[in-house]
């Protein structure tokens, strides 16, 4: 069951009427407000979408007693560690959208529901804005781009997290906790940019800079690789390279 502008999550009574007619095992929240920069003025229409709709699931799925599987984002950690982040870090986001995004997560394991919490990063599809799309529309039309190389993570596509998450349901591992999950390895913004250009073949001057070069109100974590050993040996879950998911994309994108 697939709901999309059906429901206002941030309306209490809305879900819980949802939920009365459309009895459910399994709740896959994948709504949340992304725009980053819009955040840090809108934090309250943030707050609206990313922590009480968010609450609002969590309570539905303790009434029914069914399981809430929620997408989180690695910006709920500050960054500038140089070792991969576990899911026992402590949470200490940077921006509007990082704290928002922590608020929904602390609502649901308060709630006292049936949850698994994914943290993810760096995400990209064949639909709506993410940055492999923007590269490839950039470097189409322009001779060079400049990208920031002081961003290190770790690129993921939507379609090897959705595969995961139906992975889990089909064999019912049903484990609760707060889990990372991105594509393996680590990369710069800029060396992502390289790889995008590489592998779709265009020649263009791929050239790196600071975020100095690009002035926002957005403080961003500089440096966040999610550890993803935890979901790999408790929900036996395997995980393709960035690169490869990568390659794999762009050839679809191309085909």
């Amino acid at each position: 069951l697939f709901t999309d502008k059906e429901v206002d999550l941030t309306d209490r009574g809305a879900v819980e009427t949802f939920l009365a007619e459309h009895p459910v095992e399994v709740i896959i929240n994948c709504a949340a407000y992304t725009d980053v920069e819009r955040a840090e003025a809108e934090e309250a229409a943030a707050y609206a979408v990313n922590a009480t709709a968010v609450g609002h699931l969590a309570e539905a799925a303790k009434r029914a007693d069914a399981l809430l599987i929620h997408i989180s984002t690695d910006y709920v950690f500050m960054g500038g560690c140089c070792s991969l982040l576990d899911e026992r870090a402590k949470p200490n986001p940077l921006n509007a959208y990082g704290r928002t995004k922590l608020a929904g997560e602390e609502k649901i394991q308060q709630s006292g529901c049936h949850y698994m919490i994914f943290r993810t990063a760096w995400l990209y599809s064949e639909w709506g804005k993410n940055f492999v799309k923007t590269i490839l529309h950039r470097s189409a039309e322009r001779a060079e781009l400049q990208v920031v190389d002081d961003e290190l993570g770790s690129p993921t596509y939507a379609g090897d997290l959705a595969d995961a998450l139906l992975e889990i349901l089909a064999a019912r591992r049903f484990v609760e906790g707060v889990y990372h999950y991105t594509n393996l390895g680590e990369c710069s913004r800029w060396e992502f940019a390289c790889e995008i250009c590489r592998m779709a073949q265009r020649s263009v001057k791929v050239t790196p800079c600071t975020s100095d070069a690009y002035p926002s109100r957005v403080q961003r974590p500089k440096n966040v690789v999610l550890d993803k050993r935890k979901v790999q040996e408790r929900l036996q879950i395997t995980i393709p390279h960035w690169r490869d998911s990568l390659a794999k994309f762009i050839r679809d994108l191309q085909a």
